[in-house]
């Protein structure tokens, strides 16, 4: 088992593009639906596995391509102590006062360290000034106990 880091930042008008977000359905629009139905359902399925945008399942990101994985690490503890940095990096840029708060990181990294070490993965997210937003996360790998059958994409 090991942990990949992940990062994004942006616009929180595209972070809202839930389309782009979700996995297409297992099965396509059946024969004869409308062909605007036809047409988004394979832009989706051609998309969300290239697209940068956060998933809204953490455990999609493994799907996402290999250049997106921020680190990997074998220990929870390091995983989270990456997570731990970033949220550091960015505190200064939240929106809320609340979050910049160093006990408030301090107990999301050692409840990040938790959850990583029994197999979760972890994902934070947090609106930044000017209305971006910051999503970070740290996915379980080898196998991801949400969804088992997604492989690792540094494999």
């Amino acid at each position: 088992m090991h942990h990949h880091g992940y990062l994004w930042t942006g616009p929180k008008g595209r972070f809202d593009q839930e389309a782009l977000r979700r996995p297409p359905h297992p099965e396509p629009p059946p024969a004869g639906s409308r062909p605007e139905l036809i047409q988004r359902y394979r832009e989706v399925a051609a998309e969300f596995p290239t697209v940068d945008l956060p998933p809204l399942e953490t455990a999609y990101w493994l799907v996402k391509p290999r250049s997106l994985v921020r680190g990997t690490w074998e220990e929870a503890k390091e995983a989270a102590s990456w997570l731990g940095e970033r949220l550091a990096e960015y505190a200064p840029r939240f929106a809320s006062e609340r979050e910049r708060d160093t006990a408030h990181l301090a107990r999301l990294v050692n409840t990040a360290a938790e959850q990583l070490r029994s197999g979760a993965d972890v994902s934070y997210g947090f609106y930044l000034e000017r209305p971006s937003y910051l999503s970070l996360a740290a996915v379980t790998c080898s196998p991801n106990r949400a969804n088992t059958e997604l492989t690792c994409p540094v494999a």
